[in-house]
C-alpha cells in the first residue's frame, strides 16, 4: 500500500516547522551557560575526538514505534539520568533541566522521540558552580559505544556512537548539528557545553555533540 503524501501547505507547515526548531536549537547553542570549570579542548570550529581507525560501525536498525524517553545509560561513562521533556524558554531557547536537577537530562519535545526517524535532541548541564553534572564526561565517548535510551512503552533504545565533534558557538550550524544524517535512520544528539570558559560573560566558548544512530532495540 502506498504512503500517503503530504498537501503543499502540509509540506510548507513541516519546512516551517522544521526552520522554527533549528533556529530555537542554534538559540540554545548560543545562550547556554554552564559553571565554571573547563571543558574539552576544541581545534578550529569544529574538532572531531577519537575516530575509529579501520573500524567498521554496525548497520543502522529500522526505527521504532514512537514512544517517549525516560531514561539515559552510557556504560562508557557510567550515567544513568531520568530524561525529562522539555520546551523552550522566553528567549526562545532550548530550557535543559535546572541547575537543581544538574543530573537530569532534558530531551526537546518538539523534535523526534528516540528510535523515531530523525535526529532526537538530549541536552545536559556540563558542571555547575559547585560540582561536575550528568555530561560532564561526554567528549570522552568514542565512536563504536553504545547509549541506550528507556522509553515509556518499556522498550529500549540502543544507539552506536559515530561520532563526537565540538563546535565553537560563534560558527554554530544547527541545519548540520541537529539535522539528521540519512534519510528515514533514526538517530540521537546529545549535546553540552564545551571549549574555554569565559569567566567575564560566564559561558562556554562551544558545543560538545555526539551523534549516534540506532542500531538495535531490547526491554527495560
Amino acid at each position: 500500500m502506498s504512503e500517503p503524501r503530504a498537501s503543499g501547505t502540509g509540506r510548507l507547515l513541516i519546512g516551517v516547522t522544521w526552520a522554527v526548531l533549528l533556529l530555537a536549537l542554534w538559540l540554545w547553542g548560543r545562550e547556554i551557560t554552564e559553571g565554571h570549570g573547563s571543558a574539552t579542548p576544541t581545534t578550529g570550529d569544529v574538532a572531531a575526538a577519537g575516530r575509529p581507525l579501520g573500524r567498521s560501525l554496525p548497520p543502522a536498525h529500522e526505527p521504532l514505534p514512537a514512544s517517549r524517553p525516560r531514561g539515559l545509560f552510557i556504560k562508557a561513562t557510567g550515567v544513568w539520568a531520568p530524561v525529562e521533556e522539555r520546551g523552550l524558554n522566553p528567549t526562545g531557547a532550548v530550557e535543559p533541566p535546572p541547575y537543581s536537577r544538574s543530573n537530569a537530562v532534558g530531551w526537546y519535545r518538539g523534535g523526534p522521540q528516540p528510535g523515531s526517524p530523525g535526529a532526537a535532541v538530549l541536552v545536559g548541564h556540563l558542571d555547575t558552580p559547585r560540582a561536575r553534572a550528568v555530561f560532564y564526561d561526554l567528549s570522552a565517548l568514542k565512536p563504536g559505544e553504545t547509549i541506550t535510551v528507556a522509553r515509556v512503552d518499556g522498550s529500549t533504545a540502543e544507539f552506536t556512537v559515530e561520532d563526537v565533534s565540538v563546535y565553537s558557538k560563534d560558527r554554530f550550524d544547527a541545519r548540520k548539528v541537529y539535522g539528521p544524517r540519512e534519510a528515514d535512520r533514526a538517530e540521537l544528539r546529545l549535546i553540552t557545553c564545551g571549549g574555554d570558559y569565559d569567566r567575564v560573560r560566564h559561558s562556554y566558548s562551544a558545543n560538545v555533540v555526539v551523534s549516534a544512530y540506532l542500531t538495535g532495540t531490547g526491554r527495560v
